[in-house]
């Protein structure tokens, strides 16, 4: 179980602000339409407005420390319908195709295991909603200088071991010093990491809001939650 999800929201209404395409670089298409997501009228590359502000921080602290170079924008805001959308194609490829109820209580034990090591839990419940449905978590790479993308040895979305911030420490420092100065710039705009995914960062969220009490020991409730609720 996620150890957040059950934390306090207190909600600050904040609207939801288009990320400016002249300031970030964006994957494009966007990764889940792409894949058939239901959208509707939403768009991904959306941001509460704090967390905007915040991210322009970020690109400004970069810029001071690595000139020319740029954060990448893989996924922002998701609909509860999006979550539930990748949850369940992320399922049936791992169960080759087969669905829950054809799968044996252990095995759909596994798999929902492997699934929800990287993906949140879709949810209806306002108290639980998964973080990129408030609008507050953010996915994201960097550009150096030259245009390339930076290596950081696994894809974004990747389901494995791989994914784990610290996962290059001994193997290769390089590609954790990259995945290390993208948490530094992260975190210098108030942002948190995923504990499991080198590309995930948040700020207001449960998540956020958990990640603050275990590290400074004071109570913190959370400013966001469905964004597609207020």
């Amino acid at each position: 179980m996620k150890p957040y999800r059950f934390l306090a929201i207190e909600e600050c209404f904040e609207e939801l602000g288009s990320i400016p395409s002249d300031s970030f670089v964006f994957e494009t298409p966007p990764p889940y339409m792409a894949l058939g997501a239901p959208y509707g009228e939403s768009s991904p590359w959306m941001l509460r407005s704090d967390v905007l502000a915040r991210l322009q921080k970020a690109l400004e602290y970069l810029n001071e420390i690595k000139p020319g170079w740029l954060i990448k924008i893989f996924d922002a805001y998701r609909p509860n319908s999006v979550q539930a959308y990748m949850v369940e194609r992320e399922f049936m490829r791992l169960s080759n195709g087969q669905p829950p109820q054809a799968l044996s209580e252990s095995a759909r034990k596994r798999i929902s295991d492997r699934v929800y090591r990287i993906w949140a839990i879709p949810s209806d419940d306002p108290t639980t909603p998964p973080p990129h449905s408030t609008g507050a978590a953010i996915d994201l790479t960097l550009i150096d200088e030259s245009g390339c993308e930076v290596d950081m040895g696994s894809p974004i979305d990747e389901n494995s071991d791989r994914s784990n911030p610290d996962y290059f420490v001994e193997i290769d420092p390089v590609i954790h010093q990259h995945r290390d100065l993208l948490r530094r710039v992260m975190v210098h705009a108030g942002f948190i990491r995923h504990d499991e995914e080198w590309w995930h960062f948040s700020y207001g969220d449960q998540m956020w809001a958990w990640h603050t009490q275990r590290e400074q020991s004071v109570r913190v409730a959370a400013r966001y939650g469905r964004a597609d609720l207020l």
